[in-house]
């Protein structure tokens, strides 16, 4: 187990994160995705982010960073978030491949690191994507990585991020694609009292829920897409009407999480809504 990175804040400080999650960009940056353009899309939900002037100390990434593969495509992503000047940790998606995207997420500010130590808090970055397929699984070395972390920082409250949801959306559709072990996952995670939240993306759309584990509530977060949205509780393929978001954090020093997502003021992204998949 690597060492983790850690950020010196006060102790008894809440530790406060932007997350953005899928944005699915290409290359060309004037490229569309279902008839939004999502280099544009990104950049409104980085410049509300700016607007709102949260006073966060980290952003997380959550996968899908790219459509096409392309390295331009992780360059695009570091270069739009750039200017926020906040230190940007990522993970991999089902539209991600991980090479290119290790080799091309790179700025000073920018990390694939799986731990991340700042104040009362434990960030795990875990991955929860197989090689070819859009679902996910969490795999015996991300959930032994889990344990290890927590033993080794066992004061230390936690927050597990992935990109894939671990419960059902009700999008029959879109579940077909969540983590394929996410009861076993629960399971394992519910065991340990430093589990305070899990949070993804994936499902391009907010959810807000609290799964009751065997030490405690732990709070369940999937956060809209810079990008297109899908339709909740859709049991065929549908884009959704609202805007593109990102979800603030604020994690307390005592173990509770404050959280909102917000979106992008106005109704300029309009998707395609005759598409049937993507």
């Amino acid at each position: 187990m690597k060492e983790a990175i850690s950020y010196p804040i006060a102790e008894s400080g809440s530790v406060r994160l932007v997350q953005v999650t899928d944005p699915h960009l290409f290359a060309d940056p004037e490229a569309q995705l279902l008839g939004v353009n999502t280099a544009h899309s990104l950049d409104a939900v980085l410049n509300t982010i700016k607007a709102v002037d949260y006073p966060a100390h980290l952003m997380l990434a959550t996968g899908d960073i790219s459509q096409d593969y392309s390295a331009e495509s992780y360059h695009n992503f570091v270069n739009a978030i750039a200017p926020l000047h906040l230190p940007c940790h990522y993970l991999p998606g089902n539209h991600d491949d991980p090479r290119i995207m290790h080799l091309n997420m790179q700025g000073e500010s920018v990390f694939g690191d799986k731990r991340i130590i700042v104040g009362q808090w434990q960030i795990i970055m875990l991955d929860s994507t197989v090689r070819g397929k859009p679902g996910g699984h969490m795999s015996d070395a991300e959930m032994d990585l889990i344990a290890a972390a927590i033993a080794a920082e066992p004061e230390k409250h936690t927050l597990l991020v992935m990109h894939h949801n671990p419960i059902l959306v009700s999008c029959k559709w879109l579940d077909q694609h969540c983590m394929d072990n996410g009861d076993e996952f629960l399971a394992f995670v519910s065991q340990f009292p430093q589990v305070k939240g899990l949070l993804w993306g994936h499902v391009h759309q907010q959810l807000d829920d609290i799964y009751q584990g065997g030490s405690g509530a732990i709070k369940l977060m999937a956060t809209p897409s810079t990008c297109i949205q899908f339709k909740p509780k859709s049991s065929y393929f549908a884009l959704d009407a609202q805007q593109p978001g990102y979800r603030l954090l604020e994690l307390k020093a005592n173990g509770d999480i404050l959280t909102n997502v917000y979106r992008v003021p106005g109704n300029k992204f309009s998707p395609d809504n005759e598409a049937s998949g993507y």
